[in-house]
């Protein structure tokens, strides 16, 4: 599917709710040529045919079925915030106006929101307009920082990435008709998944769909968050958050991971095995940042000896990087203990008890509530769950 033209989808709805070209053109106010025109094109561009033709009427194929039950997710979540601001956006807001307003939104600034799409800033500034001209107000606020999306432009905007979503998995649903491997697999890795689940799930993968495009995006909690509520991620693996920070989300545990605290192999405290907690918090510590599950585990450890957690402390979640820092120097690292489980069997670092069961925290995935995951998507989560397993 390359088709960008949200008038066409709608027709194509209507068909399939009628099975009539003729009563799909009275309920979307076009001719019954241009009804014909519009399903024609969106069957070349899905390979095939949408519908079966009977005396009866049109009736979808096993591939319109695919096609629709994708494009009634998208409009069901785009036309209810465009009812909000005005219900004649449901017939002209197109998809080049509904990509700059995300963009404008996103960017807060209409050239950039243009360098961003590659286009020139006029035509941003009256796809937006043409919006605002619909809805009879105003969408953006100047401030000091630049344009400030009003809350029915941030939920139209971010109803319009999730319906661009579903569409972009419609291509890759349809893919599978021809024996191909469509659309791009986007996956938000934090830093245990990158080191301990992913590689081996990502070749086992490739072995089974070798054309298949995949991104892995490293990055912050709250930044992959984010990207799966907007559904610019699909999911995302790594510790899960107790409470769950907010309810369009699903966290799915795979397993219990434990904390270690690792030193270089001729380290003092491993050597002598000598590690109060007095002397611990005496130390310094590459740890993960503030604010993380394993950072919390790692402070309670102090303080539930009535100590305070070191002052000397380098904040990370880079295994490659703090095994880097403990072998040139006397400091300490904390880290999951799979996620150092390859630098230990190897001999460049060394686990040390320090007396104290951190616990289990919780391993697994996190994606939108609602998200149906195409085939492709769904190979790589159960290739992940076994590998977690």
């Amino acid at each position: 599917m390359t088709s960008q033209n949200l008038r066409h989808f709608r027709v194509f709805l209507a068909v399939a709710r009628t099975s009539s070209l003729t009563q799909a053109a009275e309920l979307s106010f076009v001719s019954q040529p241009a009804v014909t025109q519009a399903i024609e094109k969106l069957e070349r561009e899905a390979a095939g045919p949408l519908f079966e033709r009977t005396p009866q009427g049109f009736f979808l194929t096993e591939r319109g079925k695919v096609l629709e039950f994708r494009i009634r997710r998208a409009f069901l979540r785009l036309d209810a915030a465009m009812e909000d601001i005005s219900s004649r956006l449901k017939m002209t807001a197109t998809w080049a106006q509904l990509k700059a307003l995300i963009s404008v939104a996103e960017t807060q600034n209409f050239t950039l929101a243009a360098r961003r799409l590659g286009l020139a800033q006029p035509t941003i500034h009256r796809a937006v307009g043409r919006i605002e001209a619909e809805a009879a107000t105003d969408l953006f606020q100047r401030s000091a920082f630049g344009l400030v999306a009003t809350r029915q432009c941030r939920e139209l905007a971010q109803a319009a990435r999730l319906a661009f979503a579903e569409i972009d998995q419609a291509q890759a649903d349809l893919a599978e008709f021809e024996g191909r491997e469509a659309g791009n697999i986007v996956v938000g890795a934090l830093p245990l998944s990158r080191s301990a689940i992913l590689p081996d799930a990502l070749i086992r993968y490739r072995e089974q769909r070798p054309n298949q495009l995949l991104t892995i995006i490293d990055g912050l909690y709250d930044d992959l968050l984010n990207g799966v509520r907007t559904g610019e991620v699909d999911f995302m693996i790594g510790a899960l958050r107790d409470p769950i920070p907010i309810g369009d989300i699903v966290q799915e545990e795979l397993f219990l991971d434990r904390m270690s605290v690792l030193v270089r192999p001729d380290h003092p405290l491993h050597v002598s095995g000598n590690t109060t907690a007095e002397r611990l918090s005496k130390s310094s510590w590459v740890v993960p940042r503030a604010g993380t599950p394993a950072r919390a585990q790692f402070d309670s450890y102090f303080w539930g000896q009535g100590i305070e957690p070191p002052d000397s402390i380098i904040e990370c979640g880079s295994v490659l990087l703090m095994r880097e820092l403990l072998q040139g120097s006397d400091m300490l690292g904390c880290i999951s203990e799979r996620q150092a489980q390859a630098e230990v069997d190897k001999g460049l670092l060394a686990k040390i008890d320090v007396g104290v069961d951190f616990g289990g925290r919780p391993i697994g995935l996190t994606y939108r509530k609602d998200w149906v995951p195409t085939k492709g998507q769904n190979l790589l989560l159960e290739l992940i769950r076994g590998a977690a397993g």
